[in-house]
């Protein structure tokens, strides 16, 4: 006898119950993971203080925190979260994500690894936002005080404490001593 299982959609997971957790969809399949620990919240915090503020007063786009979803891939639906997002302007202009997940992948993510994250989730969720279109990833890891700078077609580059990161072309002229993440 073959049981098919039903994959999940990308409506079911925005209907899902509250319940504390953190959820990701992956080819329809739901991917829960413990909320972040006190550490966690802090290095996000830190990146959004920093970016929010210098996107909203260039009017460049928009910053989103707290896992926000965005929707990769349909039939099956992947619905991924960063830690932090930044969409430009002109994308946002062109769809209305206010209901639901925004359609496509942000021009930035931010990342940071949690004390029970593994290194190979962390290098596939990469691998994805730079295969859905994200122009820069920024892996943020507290414990080796670095930050790891993903971009297409490009090495990746380690920042360490007296290092400054740079928006360059995705957010142009945000800088961001690294220092700063784990002072």
């Amino acid at each position: 006898m073959t049981v098919n299982q039903r994959l999940m959609t990308a409506e079911d997971l925005l209907r899902l119950p509250y319940d504390g957790m953190r959820h990701e969809l992956i080819r329809g399949e739901l991917r829960t993971m413990p909320p972040g620990g006190w550490g966690h919240g802090k290095h996000t915090s830190r990146i959004d203080w920093s970016l929010g503020p210098y996107v909203a007063e260039h009017g460049l786009g928009e910053v989103a925190t707290n896992e926000t979803g965005f929707l990769l891939t349909t039939n099956p639906d992947t619905v991924r979260a960063p830690d932090v997002a930044f969409v430009r302007r002109q994308r946002l202009l062109e769809v209305d994500p206010e209901r639901g997940y925004y359609p496509g992948a942000p021009d930035l993510a931010v990342e940071v690894i949690s004390p029970n994250d593994l290194y190979t989730e962390v290098d596939e969720k990469v691998a994805e936002w730079l295969e859905h279109g994200t122009r820069m990833v920024l892996v943020v890891n507290p414990r080796r005080k670095s930050v790891a700078v993903h971009q297409p077609g490009r090495d990746v580059r380690m920042l360490g404490v007296e290092d400054t990161l740079d928006g360059e072309d995705v957010v142009p002229g945000w800088t961001l001593p690294v220092r700063d993440l784990f002072s």
